[in-house]
């Protein structure tokens, strides 16, 4: 960690190590993020210690924890203020692809889904429905801890309360067309992959000149909108458990992941649905879809782990999610 708090993704060391790694991706800049799924961790924890508070002095986690929660501290706020959107409580993962003509949809490899479907045009005005709900447990998560620790945990639980606030997340992140939370930004889904044209003089051999290559054609302008992609993306307010058991958007929620027009396959559920365009498409020429279709254990687990809490939690969805918890697992 440097004094920022800005953690990097990994160490590239040596010139073996260099060898294995694309050039674009050895220098690190201090404004990418990743998802900090350390929090996820840290929740268990807690949980450990607060199912035996009696003897939560004797248990080894304690100290460990008074140990780490000064860099914890550091590690959130430098989240908290470099991740920022335009608007108030909003979030934005940086370090998206600037060269969006050579990609279908520039790709997002700090948000962990690299080619899922984003913003067709990257732009200051995005907001990542992924990102809120990363902050927002990671808001609770660090409030729990302070208090453990007899620490200020106000702060914490403030900001918990707004990024988890239902309301304000339906605000700025749900869509009624896709009846689905979604990203915002500037976008078409009017794009596609054509081969350049490359000018041959007359009389001149063709393979002196640079081979032709797939380039993004923008066949209608982007505008300010959602940007619509049904996914694994839409799913992270249910898959962080920040919906509250009784949120009617549960209802859309496992609707969609049910669907095996949609999310749903007898393997787990899929990374994007079969209806979006961009389903099992290629970014690039040389690019093969990754969060495009493929189903993915990690956030199968998630998955499974948020049926478990809804299923098991008071609320009008409470047989869905066993149910559907059951099948899934």
């Amino acid at each position: 960690m440097n004094v920022e708090g800005w953690i990097p993704r990994e160490q590239i060391l040596g010139d073996e190590a260099r060898s294995k790694v694309p050039a674009e991706f050895i220098v690190q800049h201090n404004e990418n993020a990743n998802p900090p799924t350390l929090f996820l961790a840290l929740q268990e924890l807690i949980e450990q210690l607060s199912s035996n508070p009696v003897g939560a002095d004797a248990q080894p986690s304690l100290p460990f924890l008074r140990r780490l929660f000064p860099r914890l501290k550091t590690w959130f706020e430098w989240y908290n203020t470099s991740q920022t959107g335009l608007l108030p409580n909003s979030y934005r993962w940086r370090g998206r692809d600037k060269d969006t003509n050579l990609f279908l949809n520039p790709k997002t490899l700090t948000s962990g889904l690299d080619d899922y479907p984003r913003a067709s045009h990257p732009s200051a005005d995005e907001r990542h429905v992924d990102l809120h709900c990363w902050m927002a447990l990671s808001s609770g998560i660090m409030a729990s801890i302070a208090q453990l620790l007899g620490e200020p945990h106000q702060d914490y639980k403030a900001s918990h309360d707004v990024l988890s606030d239902n309301d304000r997340l339906d605000d700025l992140h749900w869509s009624d067309q896709l009846r689905a939370f979604s990203d915002f930004g500037n976008h078409t889904q009017s794009v596609s992959l054509q081969r350049e044209k490359v000018y041959v003089p007359p009389g001149q051999p063709r393979h002196q000149f640079p081979v032709a290559r797939l380039v993004r054609s923008v066949h209608r302008a982007p505008k300010l909108q959602y940007v619509n992609a049904l996914g694994y993306v839409s799913l992270f307010p249910f898959l962080l458990q920040i919906l509250q058991p009784d949120s009617p958007k549960l209802e859309h929620i496992f609707r969609d992941m049910r669907d095996p027009k949609k999310l749903w396959t007898p393997y787990g559920l899929r990374s994007l649905s079969k209806a979006d365009p961009l389903y099992m498409q290629r970014n690039t020429e040389h690019d093969a879809p990754y969060w495009r279709g493929p189903i993915w254990i990690n956030i199968n687990y998630l998955a499974v782990r948020a049926l478990h809490h809804y299923g098991n939690t008071a609320g009008p969805y409470r047989e869905k999610a066993a149910a559907l918890y059951e099948e899934l697992r």
